[in-house]
């Protein structure tokens, strides 16, 4: 693939994604060029989606009909414009990836410049999830049990992990050599990930209406999911939550052996995968019998993240360090 995108569009996606996803953007930027753009993109993509189905603004039944509408436009002739009608124009503080939904057009436009089986691959896993993300728009925020939660998750964090390493195999021969092996702790990823955020974003989303807490987490302790933040029952909470850490540990788990497959000469690729999994490890650490997640929002500081890109830097190619280097950042922080 040669490089076909001028430099002010260049320019102008890669800020659009570094102001709508810092972390993401931390790691696709390690990437080489030509399979860091093709993410770029379609994180982007992504991001017009989630705008979609988790802003503040659009009642339900709108995020379903725009949630369709950007599907019809990434599969049809359907002009991009007929979904830019319908956003807010200011919305940023809340929401950055507004940003994104508002500049559909262009992110297309960036897209038609791909190979034709790329540029597939890309559309019909981001189509998979807006509609999922639909699904759930429609059924609202509740979890009967922990295979609804996954449902969810699948949608909006797995199909990701499918994407990323469909793009990554179309650029390199050593990872389509084991394309099926890594799909299944691809998925597994996508869902670590977004339990971590659920769980450092309860509040957040409990304020916005949804409680990602399954309903059998709760049963035993005799409460709702939203009672989880009613001071009354902090103790049982507390033990609610760790329901979820280790579920979030389980995912973790298959992530880590997801690095240990992909090969150690591929190093800016490894390292555009250790650093959100690694993320993820250390703000669960700091998470765990932690009041915060449930008053406010807990995150790591940015002095452990640059030590940990540092330190990765360094010996990221080695799955032995990695292996160590995950259990070492499990460990939670003294009081």
């Amino acid at each position: 693939m040669t490089n076909l995108w001028d430099p002010e569009l260049r320019t102008l996606l890669w800020d659009m994604l570094r102001k709508t996803s810092r972390t993401f953007y931390l790691s696709i930027r390690q990437l080489p060029t030509e399979v860091g753009d093709s993410l770029c993109l379609a994180y982007l993509m992504l991001r017009v989606s989630d705008y979609l189905e988790d802003n503040e603004i659009m009642p339900p039944d709108e995020k379903v009909i725009a949630l369709q509408c950007w599907h019809d436009i990434m599969t049809s002739d359907r002009p991009a414009e007929d979904l830019s009608s319908t956003l807010p124009t200011t919305d940023f503080a809340a929401n950055p990836d507004l940003i994104a939904a508002q500049n559909a057009k262009i992110i297309l436009q960036a897209l038609s410049f791909l190979p034709d089986e790329l540029k597939a691959t890309i559309i019909g896993h981001v189509c998979d999830s807006t509609l999922g993300m639909a699904r759930w728009v429609k059924r609202g925020p509740k979890f009967t049990n922990e295979a609804d939660l996954d449902d969810y998750m699948h949608e909006v964090a797995g199909r990701v992990g499918y994407l990323s390493t469909e793009v990554f195999a179309w650029h390199y021969p050593a990872i389509r050599a084991q394309l099926d092996r890594l799909m299944p702790m691809a998925r597994e990823t996508g869902l670590a990930l977004q339990t971590v955020n659920i769980i450092r974003g309860l509040r957040k989303d409990f304020e916005r209406g949804w409680v990602f807490i399954p309903e059998t987490y709760c049963t035993p302790f005799n409460l709702k999911p939203e009672e989880i933040f009613n001071p009354d029952y902090e103790s049982q909470a507390l033990l609610i939550v760790d329901l979820m850490a280790q579920k979030a540990q389980r995912h973790l788990e298959k992530a880590v052996e997801y690095i240990r497959c992909l090969p150690p000469w591929l190093h800016r690729l490894r390292l555009a995968c250790i650093w959100p999994m690694l993320f993820a490890v250390r703000t669960l650490a700091i998470s765990r019998r932690n009041m915060a997640v449930l008053v406010g929002e807990v995150k790591i500081t940015r002095d452990e993240v640059k030590r940990i890109v540092f330190e990765t830097s360094i010996m990221g190619w080695s799955n032995i360090w990695v292996t160590n280097y995950y259990q070492k950042l499990q460990k939670i922080p003294e009081a």
